[in-house]
């Protein structure tokens, strides 16, 4: 069963969830020291290929894939052949194969995969270093990892870690700093960075400019901002918004202010599979507004063929305020 993001996660004082919080540090404690000892022991393996990673610090939220669709874009357009390669997070193959759109569904490979597939090859593995040598064997010249700032299996010529920009009251990309599962934070904010070569952090279209405390904790790396901003208008008329993303109000927020009528809202837990039960409340929630329903690209493939006709996929995409800095790095990460 999977379960919805705190949102006391991301409160920078912890006033809710505190009992939780205190309940869970020990595990934070095993999982942060778990997580040290596994890279420090790695021996990266070179695949002869440069290798870029898109990663995060905390569990899920921060517009990871939507930087690794636009590294993708930028690379392809440098005469790079670029290929994508993921773990298949949510999918049941193992790999390492290629993903198909026309044959393969977000149960097989997993919804990011799928999406990166629409823009370039994309692989998925288990086994990274599998993964990747086969890319590199059906031609890939740049390998981008999607979600691998963790993963240490390969040897990395550029390491972008994507921050969430937005902040909000008390609302903080990091939270209190707490580890999972009493915080965010896959690791600790300053053994994350040290293996950062520059930082992208994300901001919503219509977000004022970036918060210059939380740039100001990335000041020794190249820091780039980039805005989500949608690919084309929400569907016209009343709607029903849906997401099952780490961070599905964020979803709901950019609707809003993407000028939808939006007259409902149900969150989903991140990577959620729609069931028939799922589909069957949110089919009574339209009829009840006498509404469409609307979601995310990343949910729409995860939704059955047969309700894809039904319901309205709202895409987004990253682009970058600096883009010919960002494509420069990019460039000399690629050679």
């Amino acid at each position: 069963m999977k379960l919805s993001t705190p949102r006391w996660w991301y409160e920078r004082h912890g006033r809710h969830g505190r009992v939780a919080r205190t309940l869970l540090k020990p595990v934070s404690w095993i999982w942060a020291a778990a997580t040290a000892r596994r890279l420090a022991r790695a021996v990266p393996v070179d695949v002869g290929v440069p290798v870029i990673s898109i990663g995060n610090l905390t569990v899920g939220g921060s517009g990871k894939t939507p930087v690794a669709r636009e590294v993708l874009r930028l690379l392809r357009r440098q005469g790079v052949e670029a290929h994508a390669l993921s773990r298949g997070y949510g999918g049941r193959l193992e790999g390492p194969l290629r993903v198909d759109p026309a044959t393969h569904d977000a149960a097989d490979v997993g919804d990011e995969p799928l999406m990166l597939a629409g823009d370039a090859p994309a692989w998925i593995a288990r086994d990274r270093v599998a993964g990747a040598r086969a890319a590199v064997a059906a031609g890939a010249r740049a390998l981008v990892l999607d979600d691998a700032h963790q993963n240490p299996a390969l040897t990395k010529t550029l390491s972008l870690i994507v921050v969430d920009g937005e902040t909000r009251e008390d609302e903080w990309p990091f939270g209190d700093g707490s580890v999972f599962p009493s915080g965010p934070m896959r690791e600790p904010l300053a053994a994350g960075l040290d293996r950062a070569d520059a930082v992208v952090v994300m901001l919503a279209a219509d977000a004022p400019e970036a918060d210059p405390e939380l740039l100001a904790l990335f000041a020794a790396l190249p820091t780039f901002i980039a805005r989500l901003q949608p690919a084309g208008p929400p569907p016209p008329g009343p709607q029903v918004g849906f997401a099952g993303i780490a961070k599905p109000w964020k979803v709901e927020r950019a609707l809003k202010a993407a000028g939808c009528d939006l007259v409902d809202f149900a969150p989903f837990p991140d990577h959620a599979g729609y069931s028939p039960r799922d589909l069957a409340f949110l089919a009574d929630r339209a009829a009840v507004f006498d509404a469409g329903l609307v979601t995310t690209d990343k949910d729409w493939v995860r939704l059955p063929v047969d309700w894809r006709t039904r319901i309205a996929s709202w895409p987004v995409v990253a682009r970058f305020e600096d883009e010919a800095g960002f494509a420069t790095l990019l460039a000399q990460s690629a050679r």
